[in-house]
């Protein structure tokens, strides 16, 4: 039974030694039924290795860890939801065990390393799963008293929304439910400092609405990728918002080359699709 943990580090290339490095951590499939998660990071990982003029930025200036399985003893045992020793991963963030959940530990212990690495700025963690009710890509995000905190924590969704047609700012939510306490997006939400976002990204098993449509319009594994690389994409807008990048080398991306012409039925697609969902359609789970 497979439980070792295999983390792809993709690490800036010349930043110089006193400037602090901006660190994004992601990870996928938690729950291993949830393969969708899977083609996302898939296409995340695709994106950041390739020549596109943007991917070669990001790992200028960008380190991004990525640990695409954090639950292989569930996926290789065909499991819906729980690891070998029938533990819901994503409830354990705050106390794992290193003989039970030994994937987690694992992570966690590096997140806590490298959050206090102060070389390393630890700005990002996104925690990739699928939803089996609602439509669309979309967020869920943490609740802070600091209301500067939740405008900065909407950013980086707001931007995906304008990249990545299937998916939804509206369907985003941002909650501190007890019952989350003991999922990464919440852990990591209270152990990171205030300049730290963290999330879990969700995305529809079946389908996705677009824009001005009145049908949805099925994922397919090639869609899924293209929600990835716009994930990737996604983070030279964000840092450039911010100033960490500033590189002025001339970049003209248009959508076709991340998200496909098929794709795309009209400007602001998935903006509007999580409209059409209702609050008791959501999903609580993750």
């Amino acid at each position: 039974m497979c439980r070792t943990l295999q983390c792809v580090t993709l690490a800036a290339r010349h930043l110089s030694p006193e400037r602090e490095k901006k660190l994004v951590f992601l990870t996928a499939r938690v729950h291993p039924g949830e393969s969708p998660a899977s083609f996302i990071c898939q296409g995340v990982i695709d994106f950041l290795v390739s020549s596109h003029p943007v991917a070669q930025i990001l790992r200028d200036h960008v380190i991004f860890k990525i640990v695409p399985m954090l639950n292989p003893d569930g996926v290789y045992l065909g499991n819906y939801r729980c690891s070998l020793m029938g533990f819901d991963l994503n409830r354990h963030w705050q106390d794992p065990s290193p003989w039970a959940q030994p994937t987690l530990h694992a992570v966690k212990q590096l997140i806590v390393q490298m959050n206090q690495d102060p070389r390393v700025s630890l700005e990002f963690y996104i925690d990739v799963h699928a939803h089996s009710t609602m439509l669309n890509g979309f967020m869920y995000g943490n609740v802070f008293e600091d209301e500067e905190r939740v405008q900065r924590q909407a950013v980086f969704p707001r931007l995906l929304c304008q990249n990545a047609p299937d998916f939804s700012f509206s369907n985003t939510s941002f909650n501190r439910d007890m019952v989350k306490a003991g999922t990464g997006r919440r852990f990591l939400g209270g152990l990171l400092d205030d300049t730290s976002y963290c999330y879990t990204l969700e995305v529809s098993f079946y389908s996705y609405m677009a824009a001005g449509s009145t049908a949805p319009v099925p994922y397919t594994e090639e869609t899924y990728t293209k929600l990835g690389r716009n994930v990737a994409r996604t983070f030279l807008d964000y840092y450039k918002l911010n100033n960490h990048i500033k590189d002025n080398r001339p970049i003209h991306i248009h959508s076709s080359e991340v998200t496909g012409d098929s794709d795309r039925k009209g400007n602001g697609v998935g903006r509007g699709a999580g409209d059409r969902e209702t609050e008791r359609s959501r999903d609580v789970r993750p």
